[in-house]
């Protein structure tokens, strides 16, 4: 968490629009517990994950999303047979990632 704060900080310094995912639910095993982070900005840079690996591609492309809506978005990945493979979650869980931009 300290090496996200960290970075988090110096792309806010250096001007950046900056997007922020946190796990807030795990269900069945997951990738990563409650609590973690990711932040992803504009220009394309990312530090954390929130799914180490499987989902942070689709949660990438919602941020940006979110940093030209500037609205908040509840994310919801699961093994649901059309999704699991989409978004490589097929460890048997599911996570909600809550993803809003950094004021």
């Amino acid at each position: 968490m300290q090496d996200i704060l960290k970075t988090i900080e110096e792309w806010r310094e250096a001007g950046e629009d900056i997007a922020l995912a946190t796990v807030v639910k795990t269900t069945g095993p997951a990738p990563r517990f409650e609590g973690s982070k990711m932040a992803i900005t504009r220009s394309g840079k990312l530090v954390g994950s929130v799914s180490g690996g499987c989902v942070e591609g689709a949660v990438f492309e919602e941020a940006q999303k979110v940093l030209k809506s500037r609205k908040p978005k509840l994310l919801k990945y699961g093994i649901s047979k059309e999704t699991a493979w989409d978004v490589g979650l097929a460890c048997g869980g599911g996570i909600e990632v809550y993803l809003t931009p950094l004021e």
